[in-house]
């Protein structure tokens, strides 16, 4: 039975929520700000002291991350697709974590205590009812999704750091063998984590489609105060033994058949799942017209263009433009990305798929739907969920 019909299914026998109250009631307690996820954390360690190995020393972050995915569920609540997807995603993902269907219990009910908390004498019966309901199909659904998983893959691949080129003095390429050898989509990512980082986890998106050889490509930018991107951009990472999460995520090539051209719109090492798609659309039988948009603040922040240069040399469909937003004396394009990609012409009739920091990722979008592109035609991703 496919999972959204079972979604749907299992909402019939809770009984109807009210999504209405439920979106009240958390646009309540979310004013609340870093108290909420504090207070969880709280009731959930106190109550459940056996699950707090399975979070890093430090939680700062990952307070943030549990508000991040209440908001993504709660805003998609009524989308039955959208949600489970995500949902499934997230079961398979808690996997690396050592997170069971026993942890599960316990989450929940710290997390009703929380939300009780904080609803004050909004709180009532029916309300704790339609949280309790909808916590149950959410865990429902992760649970099933991580059994299934199981049954497939390791809960996290064994990596090895095999070849690495510091390409900008923030920028390295880390070349990696995963054991056994890893199936994903080109556009997906995984988290990584590294010995000297322990339980910390950070996404980072393979800059290759698969390869007969198995070899992972990732472009690792350096993060002021980024403890996982230090690690990684270490003069001694080679031959280091990463851990990887399983494949994640939905910027994948939509419809090769949609006789649509692509928009590529890169920032810094966004450029790298995009540089997987871009391989994929190559071994097409006939690829469709593509331009890759490739911006960051200064010349030396475009580490990649010299090979994408060659592959537009290569392939006659694939136009490359590089940008800069600060660097007066960049010889080509200049400006913020998303204003170098709209006076470019009308992007209404393409496929577009945007990946980079995220205000450029957010402003890029907010450009292409004023300028006429549909919605449903923009792909992006999103980790802050998760991201530690």
């Amino acid at each position: 039975m496919p999972r959204s019909v079972n979604w749907r299914r299992q909402r019939r026998e809770a009984g109807q929520l009210d999504i209405a109250r439920l979106r009240e009631s958390f646009a309540r307690v979310a004013m609340h700000g870093d108290e909420l996820p504090l207070f969880f954390y709280s009731d959930l360690f106190i109550k459940h002291p056996e699950v707090r190995d399975l979070f890093p020393i430090s939680m700062a972050a990952q307070r943030g991350h549990l508000v991040d995915a209440l908001v993504k569920i709660v805003s998609q609540v009524d989308n039955v697709a959208e949600l489970t997807a995500f949902l499934q995603g997230l079961g398979r993902d808690h996997r690396k974590f050592g997170a069971v269907a026993e942890h599960y219990d316990a989450v929940g009910a710290s997390l009703l205590a929380t939300l009780e908390h904080f609803s004050g004498p909004a709180w009532t019966p029916e309300l704790a009812a339609d949280w309790l309901a909808a916590y149950q199909l959410m865990g429902s659904v992760m649970i099933e999704a991580a059994r299934t998983d199981e049954q497939l893959w390791p809960a996290w691949w064994r990596g090895t750091v095999v070849a690495y080129e510091r390409r900008a003095f923030d920028i390295t390429v880390l070349f990696v063998r995963p054991e056994p050898q890893m199936d994903y989509l080109p556009g997906q990512s995984v988290a990584i984590e590294c010995p000297s980082r322990p339980k910390l986890w950070r996404y980072y998106s393979m800059a290759n489609a698969p390869r007969r050889d198995g070899l992972l490509e990732f472009h690792i930018r350096l993060i002021d105060g980024g403890a996982v991107s230090m690690a990684l951009n270490s003069s001694n990472i080679a031959d280091t033994e990463l851990r990887l999460g399983p494949p994640v995520g939905a910027l994948t090539l939509n419809d090769p058949a949609s006789g649509r051209d692509i928009l590529l719109v890169a920032g810094s090492t966004g450029l790298a799942p995009l540089k997987a798609i871009l391989e994929q659309v190559a071994a097409l039988p006939r690829p469709p017209t593509v331009h890759l948009f490739f911006g960051a603040r200064t010349a030396d922040g475009l580490y990649d263009l010299d090979s994408l240069e060659k592959l537009a040399a290569q392939h006659p469909w694939l136009t490359v433009t590089p940008a800069v937003s600060a660097d007066s004396k960049f010889a080509g394009e200049t400006g913020s990305l998303p204003d170098v990609v709209a006076r470019h012409g009308d992007w209404s009739g393409h496929d577009a798929y945007v990946a980079g920091p995220t205000e450029m990722v957010r402003e890029a979008v907010t450009r292409l739907t004023s300028a006429g592109l549909a919605k449903e035609q923009i792909h992006i991703e999103d980790f802050g969920w998760s991201e530690p």
